[in-house]
């Protein structure tokens, strides 16, 4: 049996944010190696092809050979055994994320016990920061530059057609 402290982050990460990597270094701290999870979320329509967000987060994530990006369908718990792992680490922003993890997490630890689910509280600064709001303020011509790891903004503004910010209009 290995002591390899493996953790599963799991998510949609459409697009990954600097909140998602701040959950994700400060997972690194505890765990040996963490597996993103790139899910297959039945709720979501994805802008980006998992190959896409695969490489997105890759780049994002080059500074740590400790992670490891991949894909899974079906449920968390069956793919967290699959891979070996213990841990689910998810990242709460608000109360809301709140309840919606926790029925999760005892789900998951209903099917499976010997999984526990550790949250992380996002650092404060990405407290309001989320892939829709992303894409939605870069839809808009909004600078996201400060919300997300360098080339995810460029691949924000290809895939939605905004090519140049408005400019404010003089106002007299």
């Amino acid at each position: 049996m290995s002591t390899e402290r493996i953790a599963i982050y799991p998510g949609s990460f459409d697009p990954i944010t600097n909140g998602h990597i701040d959950i994700l270094s400060r997972s690194l701290k505890m765990f040996d190696r963490v597996i993103v999870a790139l899910a297959d979320n039945v709720r979501k329509k994805p802008l980006f092809t998992v190959e896409e967000r695969r490489e997105q987060i890759l780049r994002a994530v080059s500074f740590d050979s400790r992670v490891e990006v991949d894909a899974f369908s079906g449920l968390l718990v069956t793919y967290v055994k699959e891979r070996g792992a213990r841990f689910v680490v998810r990242g709460l922003r608000a109360l809301a994320d709140f309840e919606y993890e926790f029925q999760f997490a005892h789900m998951n630890h209903r099917l499976a016990p010997d999984v526990d689910t550790i949250f992380l509280m996002t650092a404060a600064q990405y407290f309001y920061v989320s892939s829709s709001l992303v894409k939605e303020v870069a839809q808009f011509g909004g600078d996201v530059n400060w919300m997300v790891p360098p080339g995810v903004p460029e691949a924000l503004r290809e895939r939605l057609g905004v090519f140049k910010a408005p400019q404010p209009k003089d106002v007299p």
